[in-house]
């Protein structure tokens, strides 16, 4: 786990992005924990989080020529990293879609700048990769290239039903089904790390084993 990944989690965690206790997942799971990305709700916190998705970016080596952020959560993300990326002197261009098009004004799907060349999804999560799909083929229909994915958290979790669980987590099947990378500020094995640090916060530790136990049940190898 780098400092990056570290100092993020701490920051997600004290920001209450990060929750422990009992959460019914999208899939009808119950988890250990939460990852809200709504809950960077104000200017500091999303400041501060677009500058770990714009350095992340960047250490990667991924080689890009714009942003575009799905609708809902990834237009405030990848708006907000395109300005991080400014500051940190790498000036690219964004764009996000709409979930209906308009037939006024300048009409269509696509906000903001022209789809072109290389381009990363920004999200926070993936669950069922059904944003990422639909990015990947708006971006194509454009003739620009999907570069990777960048999003937030990586929760490690096979896909499927408790009793046909799949050998892939639905970033692996994103990157496999699209042929690119899926990149991530941090993930669960990152997480549970920092729980398990001895100089792990009582009330964070506490929650260890369950996370433990979920990680044993869902996570991939």
């Amino acid at each position: 786990m780098t400092a990056l990944t570290e100092e993020f989690i701490r920051f997600a965690v004290d920001a209450q992005v990060i929750r422990f206790g009992e959460f019914v997942t999208k899939a009808g799971r119950t988890s250990p924990y939460f990852f809200n990305a709504g809950l960077f709700n104000d200017g500091a916190n999303l400041g501060k989080v677009a500058n770990f998705y714009a350095q992340t970016l960047l250490d990667s080596g991924i080689a890009f020529d714009m942003l575009f952020g799905p609708a809902y959560k990834g237009i405030t993300l990848a708006s907000a990293t395109a300005v991080a990326l400014a500051n940190k002197g790498r000036n690219v261009p964004f764009a996000y879609n709409r979930k209906e098009a308009k037939d006024h004004g300048e009409g269509g799907t696509i906000v903001g700048a022209k789809l072109a060349g290389r381009i990363v999804i920004i999200d926070d999560v993936i669950s069922a990769g059904t944003s990422v799909r639909e990015s990947v083929e708006l971006i194509r229909a454009a003739g620009a290239e999907p570069a990777a994915v960048l999003i937030a958290l990586d929760r490690m979790e096979r896909v499927g039903a408790d009793d046909a669980l799949s050998a892939n987590s639905a970033v692996q099947e994103v990157s496999r089904s699209y042929g690119i990378p899926v990149i991530a500020i941090a993930n669960l094995n990152d997480l549970f790390a920092c729980l398990s640090a001895e100089n792990a916060d009582a009330r964070l530790s506490q929650f260890k084993d369950a996370v433990a136990n979920y990680r044993q049940k869902y996570g991939v190898l």
